[in-house]
């Protein structure tokens, strides 16, 4: 079977450009060295939702604690063995295991690679128009509005 990078609907997930980001105001701005995404549902044009193929390397953790209000999130682990941090303690993951995470659940989560390999996993969530994002360990809410804006600010609401 040969690799296809054409423009068809079939792809190598690998040919997308992976893209380190720390979109987090300071202190928090580096808290994601080390995570690397590769937006698989905008290589083809995915509108009504995401499909991200992150990568952790040793150390990385996937995101500030947080919770949607209004975007379900769903994970499956492809490779590694991540350490699922919630409001209900830690679980390990490892390949073929999933985690769902409903919009307005308050369940603050994220993955954290403990281990020294990497850890690949999906990630997939509805694209809404306007939110907030909640991280109960740093004081902050990200409110994302209709236009796409998006602003940070402590849970007094002064700005971050």
């Amino acid at each position: 079977m040969s690799k296809d990078s054409g423009a068809g609907p079939a792809f190598d997930p690998m040919e997308i450009e992976a893209q380190a980001r720390n979109p987090y105001p300071p202190p928090h701005d580096r808290v994601l060295d080390g995570r690397a995404r590769r937006a698989l549902g905008d290589a083809r044009g995915l509108t009504k939702f995401g499909v991200n193929l992150t990568e952790l390397a040793p150390g990385a953790v996937s995101a500030l604690r947080h919770w949607h209000t209004a975007e379900d999130e769903f994970i499956y682990i492809v490779a590694g063995a991540p350490t699922l941090v919630t409001d209900d303690g830690e679980q390990l993951l490892g390949p073929g295991m999933c985690a769902c995470f409903p919009a307005g659940d308050g369940n603050g989560h994220r993955l954290e690679n403990r281990s020294a390999s990497p850890v690949r996993y999906l990630e997939v969530g509805n694209r809404s128009a306007g939110e907030d994002v909640h991280y109960p360990d740093a004081d902050m809410v990200m409110e994302k509005s209709a236009d796409g804006t998006r602003r940070f600010r402590h849970f007094d609401g002064t700005p971050y």
